[in-house]
């Protein structure tokens, strides 16, 4: 009997969400991402989950780049670069692959400079506000896009 494939996911953290857990906390939370990705993988056992973070731009593209090569779906926080970055924006846009767009506060109701998202027409969905669960419904969203 063939077994399926397992849906290969890359979740990318842009700038200082490598801090999750100790940055903020009353807005973040206390849990960092690399303690909550062993929750998100064990409940997503049919689905191979790689991670990426940095605090550096090029990096972020050049992940976002290789993604196709070995992955179904896209998840990205691009944090602050969420609202500056147009090569993070065209890097998205060029995969052309399904992107779930997650940010852990509403960046709706921040500060002003943060409410304008330069990614969220490439991607094929945003979670917004939802805590670290945006993540674990951006795994169930790329599997219903991808299935």
């Amino acid at each position: 009997m063939d077994q399926k494939p397992k849906l290969k996911v890359l979740i990318i953290n842009g700038p200082n969400l490598n801090l999750l857990g100790t940055r903020l906390p009353e807005l973040y939370g206390t849990l960092s991402f690399e303690d909550y990705l062993e929750d998100l993988r064990t409940e997503f056992e049919g689905c191979i989950l790689d991670y990426f973070q940095s605090n550096q731009e090029g990096d972020l593209i050049d992940a976002i780049q290789k993604c196709k090569i070995n992955h179904d779906g896209l998840i990205i926080n691009p944090g602050a670069f969420t609202h500056t970055s147009i090569g993070i924006r065209d890097a998205i846009e060029a995969i052309n692959m399904p992107t779930v767009e997650v940010h852990i506060s509403n960046i709706l109701e921040r500060e002003a400079f943060r409410q304008n998202s330069l990614i969220s027409d490439v991607c094929y969905f945003s979670i917004i506000g939802m805590g670290m669960k945006g993540y674990q419904l951006a795994v169930l969203r790329l599997r219903e896009i991808l299935s």
